[in-house]
């Protein structure tokens, strides 16, 4: 006998009263520590493409709050992560933000310490060294570093758990079938944000406001223009079960087949994408605090954030293509529409930054369709109980 629908399929939305997080949160600058000492200094975060440091020699430096990271692959082909800090006084290593080392060393720049690419201190220019000193005590810092499907991730604790692949939220899609390891950038856009960190993934997860910020994007994916992620948000879904149109099955709009200006594919398609897979549209995989991927029939989109203060964050989003599809492909078409949608979460992060400094607001009220706001709210506090510190609701 086959369950009930409404057991195996059960409404998504809250149904008791939830706060918001206390307006503090997302600009006291105690908070902001906190955050960065529970969360971002102790997760794995994505930093870059392996493409992006193909060949040896090559790196990247890479800042996550305070701390300056300098990623590089070694002259044996391998990648390693370190803080970008030499151990004789603190100076800076690297100074570019990418590069290609001139030698098969990090020398620095202040007083010409130089280390091995595995990390290992092999020279020191002083004319006498003091009693005691060995070259084996001052190794670089080693920061953890794993590599998911192509794309580098880091770990700033000193004894990390899991990997970047145990990173990702249990309930992210799939993405299996999409050649992740074999596409190439297309295309790259950075901005900073003048919010906190946390008011964009707020944002990312609910639809309560595609209706009014996101106009073409909820004319492509009907379900957003109704305030909806998955048919599973509507309070009467179970009444709308037989009906797979697509402002209540989450699909694209009748005709369209991907995020495009015009929702056309402009280049080739995936060939190994299920027939379920070509028909969703998008599907999300979500590595908090750091990233999200979507994969599309015809491409992928990978956006990253970094916090650089308590009111202002970095978002870097790449569009991916297969190598073969560059020629092919009329990448402006996908990315002007990608881009849009961006920058109108972007612009409406920043409006609801601004007006969490009434000093009469002390904490906001969730709806029912903001279940994953309450979700990722219970993840933040757990992140902070486990670090022992106060929890984000303490910070005012």
């Amino acid at each position: 006998m086959q369950p009930n629908p409404s057991e195996r399929d059960p409404y998504n939305g809250l149904t008791s009263l939830q706060p918001t997080l206390p307006s503090a949160a997302y600009w006291d600058a105690d908070a902001y520590r906190r955050d960065l000492d529970a969360i971002w200094y102790r997760s794995w975060l994505m930093v870059c493409r392996e493409a992006d440091i193909a060949e040896p020699l090559a790196f990247r430096t890479v800042r996550i709050g305070s701390q300056e990271i300098v990623v590089l692959r070694d002259e044996t082909g391998a990648l390693r992560a370190f803080h970008n800090t030499c151990r004789h006084r603190g100076s800076q290593l690297c100074q570019e933000s990418a590069g290609r080392l001139k030698a098969r060393l990090l020398t620095c720049p202040y007083h010409a310490w130089s280390y091995s690419l595995r990390g290992d201190l092999v020279r020191v220019p002083s004319k006498s060294l003091p009693e005691g000193f060995d070259k084996a005590d001052y190794p670089l810092y080693r920061v953890a570093l794993s590599v998911w499907r192509g794309l580098v991730f880091i770990n700033l604790a000193e004894d990390p758990a899991g990997s970047a692949e145990s990173s990702f939220d249990r309930a992210s899609g799939d993405l299996s079938n999409w050649p992740l390891e074999t596409l190439v950038t297309g295309h790259r856009l950075t901005k900073v944000m003048n919010c906190n960190w946390k008011i964009f993934w707020e944002n990312f997860n609910e639809c309560l406001h595609c209706p009014g910020v996101h106009k073409d994007l909820s004319r492509l994916v009907p379900i957003y223009g109704r305030g909806l992620m998955t048919r599973h948000d509507d309070p009467e879904w179970a009444r709308h079960a037989d009906n797979d149109g697509p402002e209540f099955s989450g699909r694209l709009r009748a005709g369209a087949e991907t995020w495009s200006r015009d929702g056309h594919v402009h280049g080739p398609v995936f060939s190994g994408l299920t027939p379920a897979e070509r028909a969703a549209g998008q599907t999300y995989a979500t590595s908090l605090p750091s990233m999200f991927i979507v994969g599309h029939i015809d491409y992928m989109r990978t956006v990253r954030l970094a916090p650089l203060g308590p009111e202002q964050t970095e978002l870097t989003a790449e569009w991916l293509f297969a190598p073969d599809a560059l020629g092919k492909t009329d990448i402006d078409n996908i990315v002007a529409f990608g881009t849009q949608v961006l920058e109108e979460d972007a612009a409406i992060c920043e409006v609801n930054q601004k007006g969490l400094r009434s000093m009469r607001h002390q904490t906001g009220v969730l709806m029912p369709e903001e279940y994953d706001l309450h979700r990722f709210h219970d993840w933040l506090r757990g992140c902070h109980a486990a670090f022992k510190t106060p929890s984000a609701d303490s910070a005012r």
